[in-house]
């Protein structure tokens, strides 16, 4: 990533809502931009921009603000409502867009706010067409201004959530329907809250909602796929199948076991990687694709089925840039993010959610039996918060750490230290053979990282 970019992060732009990026004024510059490069791109037609939200409160001030963008920019703005973060991405396809944004800050509190940007194939854009934009969004005057009958529109198509609808409900392969299932949906009242209970109910699942009640500020409140305790709770309660928990856009999913148990996402994805094999669906590729995150164990179990593990920087859109280069069809992080190449063109977390009752329905086991075979190597994780971010090895005391930790570890564990790219935060990973191990080392050198950076 080009150290020159000051808007966008690993993940579009993101920030507190009402602060520099988050403003309504970069919101209308950054419309201006999208619209200004697609058009010169792309000649023709006035270009279509689907704009797409969450559920947080910022969210109305920063539609508005796009759509004004868009619309002086000689653009057509249509404006989706509440719609998952895939679901912009399919509708750009589907409605032959330009472009496509999304107004959501995935899975932080509803205080802080992004934006996130699709190509016309429902991609993110790479880190050079990013930085592009940004110039002309800092530098507004660099844009022609259009005058008269050259001004775009605005309209709001609510419609388009059963476009959505019917292409998640399309995914489902291998069953007629989902007949018998007892499922907790918790939509951690974000921008699934609507189109997640519909689509489960439609294929005949026996659901019980959560977090279907947004009022602009609970979106992952004490709910979703961050806190999988709450649907936990009620998966036991109820006596349900299966929890599954999104997060406040959508796009990525905590599977809940029949015990309440939450599941590891790297054993999905060691799980999903077996059934795809096993019925053909990696048609001629061997490669899943992970990220520096993803755990050693599920290294090793893919192996064992015969494939290979390829990482990627953090980040479900290196993941999506690795698949398009190779030509490997299934990929995911341990977050929840997980892509199908040839369903989606990022993660969807309701999309992934029914591969996984799939792959339970073929092999007719449970899905928390399904999980636990794939064995995964204790991993300790923690935060830190730092004033600056110089590259770790630069810094003496944080080297000679990582390498004294990294030699207690040996060959079977693994140190990873990098940098949030949306908050003043490092972040510490390693793993190994032992709970035990590997906390105290993470302890330790989080401890050196606050010493040195905090």
């Amino acid at each position: 990533m080009s150290a020159k970019r000051r808007l966008f992060g690993t993940d579009g732009i993101r920030g507190k809502a009402n602060v520099f990026p988050m403003t309504c004024e970069v919101a209308t510059r950054l419309g201006r931009a999208i619209t200004h490069f697609f058009q010169l791109r792309e000649e023709g037609e006035r270009p279509i921009i689907i704009i797409g939200k969450d559920t947080r409160l910022s969210c109305y001030m920063l539609e508005q603000a796009l759509a004004a963008g868009v619309c002086s920019q000689g653009g057509m703005a249509i404006l989706t409502g509440p719609l998952p973060t895939p679901g912009v991405a399919f509708c750009v396809q589907s409605m032959r867009a330009r472009a496509g944004v999304m107004i959501s800050a995935s899975h932080n509190r509803y205080m802080d706010n992004g934006i996130k940007i699709f190509d016309r194939t429902g991609h993110k854009l790479p880190d050079e067409v990013e930085l592009q934009i940004e110039e002309m969004v800092l530098d507004p005057h660099s844009i022609p201004v259009p005058l008269e009958d050259k001004l775009g529109k605005a309209m709001r198509l609510d419609q388009v959530i059963g476009r959505y609808i019917v292409y998640a409900k399309s995914s489902l392969k291998g069953m007629d329907s989902l007949d018998k299932m007892k499922v907790v949906l918790d939509c951690a009242n974000g921008a699934s809250y609507v189109v997640a209970p519909m689509i489960f109910s439609e294929l005949g699942a026996h659901v019980k909602a959560l977090g279907v009640s947004p009022n602009g500020k609970n979106i992952n409140l004490n709910c979703g796929s961050l806190h999988p305790e709450y649907c936990a709770g009620h998966v036991k309660k109820y006596g349900a199948d299966v929890g599954l928990a999104f997060d406040g856009d959508a796009d990525r999913l905590t599977v809940i076991d029949e015990n309440g148990e939450s599941i590891h996402g790297d054993r999905i994805i060691g799980l999903l990687s077996r059934y795809l094999l096993e019925t053909g669906q990696l048609a001629h590729t061997r490669e899943i694709v992970g990220t520096v995150m993803s755990n050693l164990g599920l290294e090793l179990y893919l192996a064992r089925q015969g494939l290979t593990l390829f990482r990627t920087d953090v980040g479900d859109r290196y993941i999506v840039e690795r698949m398009r280069e190779s030509g490997a069809l299934f990929g995911g992080e341990p977050s929840g993010h997980l892509i199908f190449k040839h369903l989606s063109t990022t993660g969807d977390g309701i999309v992934s959610a029914l591969k996984v009752l799939e792959c339970v329905h073929h092999y007719g086991r449970s899905v928390g039996e399904l999980a636990r075979e794939v064995p995964l190597y204790p991993q300790a994780n923690k935060s830190v918060m730092v004033k600056k971010k110089p590259e770790f090895k630069t810094v003496g005391s944080i080297a000679r750490g990582l390498e004294r930790i990294q030699g207690r570890l040996g060959e079977r564990g693994r140190v990873l230290l990098r940098y949030s790219g949306t908050e003043p935060k490092a972040r510490v990973m390693v793993e190994g053979e032992s709970d035990e191990l590997v906390e105290g080392l993470c302890g330790e050198l989080a401890q050196v990282i606050e010493t040195s950076l905090g």
